[in-house]
């Protein structure tokens, strides 16, 4: 008897930096999510979609919870919160990604973190998975089984797998768990398609990663990039993108001093955004100052923020 094809759609959340983008990514076998050590890099819903002979699985990375505690405020904040609970709301099977290695250092973290989604979860009739990440950090693995147990009564009605996204431990197992909560129904998707975001927003959020890596304190987070030009032929893509900051010190900043934190922006951009398109791309950044863009709802539509907007 032939094994009945699944599809569905899983969602992603969790708190900032517990390793979310990197297990999309993971799970999908592909880059389609920024990936930082800063917390909050990720700002859309991102969809991956992992295609097999007899399933397909469609993640929908989310940004982190912590924005629904006050602690990301304005419009685009007010957006991140929206987009996290509207892909909990059509997801066929809920993961909350969270970080093992932080809680197993500092266990007061964990309620503080996890506060938000206890209650939702604990009414929650889809299938629930605790990913505890980030375990190949553990230096005493004794200590990973009490853990583990304390996750379980936070979450009494969901599975909990322990993994590490990075190094790929677990992956394959946790993605037969989510496979066998799948509905039965036929592909969404052309079994090529990796994602549903067009190469203009994954262009812009190469951009937008380099930046996370390069600056520092507060300035990654004033940043928006917005691809104004991509012009595309059969042997090369030319780009005009656009990156706005919020204040003149920021903007001094992103140039760096003689130009050369632009350059090496626009020099790592260039490189991930070649290897994306196969293609030569000839790439030109600017760098502009909009002051209170973060509030601005129309200004965070343009750039593809918001629910009609989602990738």
């Amino acid at each position: 008897m032939a094994t009945a094809h699944r599809c569905g759609w899983v969602a992603l959340m969790g708190p900032p930096n517990a390793g979310k983008s990197t297990l999309t990514n993971a799970l999908v076998g592909q880059k389609v999510a920024i990936v930082t050590a800063k917390p909050q890099t990720t700002r859309n819903r991102i969809v991956g979609i992992l295609t097999q002979k007899d399933a397909q699985v469609i993640f929908m990375d989310t940004p982190g919870v912590h924005a629904l505690r006050g602690q990301t405020r304005g419009q685009l904040g007010k957006i991140m919160v929206q987009s996290a609970w509207q892909s909990f709301a059509v997801a066929n099977c809920i993961v909350l990604v969270i970080d093992g290695d932080l809680y197993l250092r500092k266990p007061d973290f964990m309620e503080r973190d996890l506060a938000p989604l206890i209650q939702p979860l604990a009414e929650e009739e889809r299938p629930v998975v605790v990913v505890v990440n980030k375990v190949d950090l553990f230096h005493d693995k004794s200590r990973m089984l009490p853990l583990l147990e304390s996750v379980a009564q936070m979450f009494p009605k969901a599975e909990i797998f322990p993994a590490s996204a990075l190094r790929r431990n677990g992956v394959e197992q946790l993605l037969e768990l989510i496979r066998s909560h799948l509905p039965e129904g036929e592909a969404q998707f052309p079994e090529d398609q990796l994602s549903t975001a067009p190469m203009k927003f994954m262009a812009a959020e190469i951009i937008r990663e380099k930046l996370f890596e390069k600056l520092y304190q507060e300035v990654p987070y004033s940043v928006a990039v917005d691809v104004e030009v991509w012009d595309e032929e059969d042997d090369r893509v030319l780009i005009h993108a656009a990156i706005y900051v919020a204040k003149p010190s920021h903007k001094a900043m992103v140039i760096g001093r003689a130009g050369e934190g632009i350059k090496a922006i626009g020099t790592a951009a260039r490189k991930e955004i070649r290897d994306l398109v196969d293609k030569k791309v000839h790439l030109e950044l600017w760098v502009k100052v909009r002051e209170d863009w973060v509030d601005d709802p129309q200004f965070l539509h343009s750039l593809g923020f918001g629910a009609e907007a989602e990738y």
